[in-house]
């Protein structure tokens, strides 16, 4: 059992597109993981108060649109800036949770919109990922978890030509639906 990552990936992403990659939320390795599985450039949007810790902070603070979820002019900075950043070709990476579920038995928590409002505004495709072990090997819990595999599944891209924002909670619950279909009956061993 080793730490590395088993990826079992579908499509792939075309260099110089933009996609909003999403995944579920379970972990503090949850981040590092996907730096590890997505080769092309994304950034994250990430709660603003994750920068305080201390090393972590420092690289997070550079990989990410940093967001205060509590402040309404700070969520439409946000969306400014990821709309510049997908405007230049890069990806950007929302956890729709909003963040990890306070309830450890909670396998998916609702979906937040934001990702999905950006994805049809800008008619790219969304890239459902599943983490299968972070929980395990890592929790928000202190003094959890455990070494072994860290499986990770790269599920079929969600077009979103030629949707609109009329659309949007049916995209959020399709893609909530496949991702939570992944975690309950995992094809990826």
């Amino acid at each position: 059992m080793g730490f590395l990552p088993k990826i079992k990936k579908g499509q792939k992403l075309e260099k110089g597109k933009s996609y909003m990659l999403v995944a579920n939320h379970t972990s503090m390795t949850d981040i590092m993981l996907m730096l590890v599985v997505m080769k092309s450039p994304f950034v994250f949007v990430g709660k603003k108060e994750l920068a305080k810790i201390p090393l972590f902070g420092y690289f997070y603070k550079r990989t990410c649109i940093l967001v205060d979820r509590g402040n309404q002019r700070s969520r439409k900075e946000v969306f400014d800036r990821a709309q510049k950043r997908l405007s230049e070709g890069t990806s950007i990476c929302i956890f729709p949770e909003g963040g990890v579920p306070d309830d450890r038995s909670l396998i998916l928590d609702t979906f937040k919109d934001g990702a999905f409002r950006l994805a049809i505004d800008h008619q790219i495709s969304i890239v459902p990922i599943v983490f299968h072990d972070n929980k395990k090997r890592f929790s928000y819990k202190f003094f959890s978890g455990s070494p072994g595999k860290m499986r990770v599944k790269i599920l079929p891209f969600i077009p979103t030509a030629g949707k609109t924002q009329l659309e949007k909670k049916e995209l959020r619950e399709k893609t909530r639906a496949v991702i939570l279909e992944e975690l309950t009956n995992p094809t990826v061993k």
